[in-house]
């Protein structure tokens, strides 16, 4: 039975997680005021604030029955400094206070980790798409290798930027679907994708303009989401190709979003592939996946000591080793 800890950037999450099963998975989240960006020592604060009630809740059954957990896990990166620090000392005190076993979770792992455990994916062509990670990933080796990715920014910051800029409710990328539902009108924005990799910044840069010269909102954000999505979609189905894999797995905070769910299914079943995709409720930061992460790895020997317990805000998905992924 473990315990996640989740703090990377907006949300604050606790889980647990018994033999791959998800017991009890309690998030709260920080949200700026419209056209304010997280601002890093806000969230940290929010989840110090926040942080008692949460894993209280989720140590505790409906029934009013208290979890013991076997495993304290928490997300030591990547993410922001301030709030990595946040979840990383509440994991501390808990492993100490109840003497339990601590291990540091990579936070795009745990996101993989937690969609290929509900999707019964074995050795598929990853999709990691959040405000973290643009990504196309193959499992060799005991670790995640990075077959296609951003080249600057991440889909989920193109969204959330934007949103940001055109004064949307956060999260922005929600607000930016919502819509997105609602326009029509295809704009000329830049579409630009190199071999596997995409470069989002022109894309967001051009929109931006658009709709500060007096675009219809709606147009702007249908334009965003369908051109953004087919560069991705274009990188997809290019990976897919050359690594002849036979599974997609779609996981990330922006995997919520049904239009890019919906054209990355259509590629996947192009090509005969068996397409999973991380349930909403999963798809963005939350305890679960660091739980769920946490016990593979410790079934593998992962665990640390409190005084080597560090965050490490910038960690790349390839530099861990992930040697727990079923293969056919």
């Amino acid at each position: 039975m473990c315990l996640g800890i989740e703090s990377t950037a907006h949300t604050f999450g606790a889980s647990i997680v018994n033999d791959g099963r998800i017991i009890t998975n309690v998030n709260r989240t920080y949200r700026p005021p419209p056209g304010i960006g997280i601002h890093p020592r806000k969230a940290s604060e929010h989840h110090v604030t926040v942080s008692e009630d949460v894993v209280a809740k989720a140590i505790k059954s409906p029934n009013g029955h208290q979890f013991h957990p076997d495993i304290i896990a928490y997300a030591a990166g990547p993410g922001l400094g301030p709030c990595l620090r946040i979840g990383a000392t509440v994991a501390r005190a808990l492993a100490s206070f109840l003497d339990r076993p601590l291990v540091p979770v990579h936070h795009g792992v745990a996101h993989l980790d937690i969609a290929m455990s509900l999707g019964k994916a074995r050795d598929p062509l990853a999709v990691l798409i959040s405000g973290g990670h643009t990504a196309m990933l193959v499992h060799l080796n005991n670790r995640w290798r990075v077959y296609g990715e951003t080249q600057d920014i991440t889909l989920g910051n193109v969204l959330d930027m934007f949103g940001r800029e055109a004064k949307l409710p956060p999260p922005g990328g929600r607000s930016v679907e919502d819509l997105a539902k609602r326009g029509h009108r295809l704009l000329d924005l830049p579409y630009t994708v190199k071999g596997n990799d995409v470069a989002y910044s022109g894309l967001l840069t051009a929109a931006v303009n658009m709709f500060h010269k007096g675009a219809g909102v709606e147009d702007v954000c249908f334009s965003l989401q369908e051109i953004a999505f087919s560069m991705l979609s274009e990188a997809v189905e290019r990976s897919l190709v050359q690594t002849r894999r036979d599974e997609v797995v779609v996981a990330g905070g922006v995997a919520a979003n049904s239009r890019l769910r919906e054209m990355l299914e259509s590629v996947a079943k192009d090509h005969d592939a068996s397409f999973y995709q991380v349930p909403v409720e999963y798809s963005g930061d939350c305890g679960a996946q660091i739980a769920c992460s946490g016990s593979l790895a410790f079934k593998h020997g992962a665990k640390v000591s409190n005084a080597d317990s560090y965050v490490i805000p910038r960690w790349r998905m390839d530099e861990v080793d992930v040697p727990w992924v079923p293969r056919n």
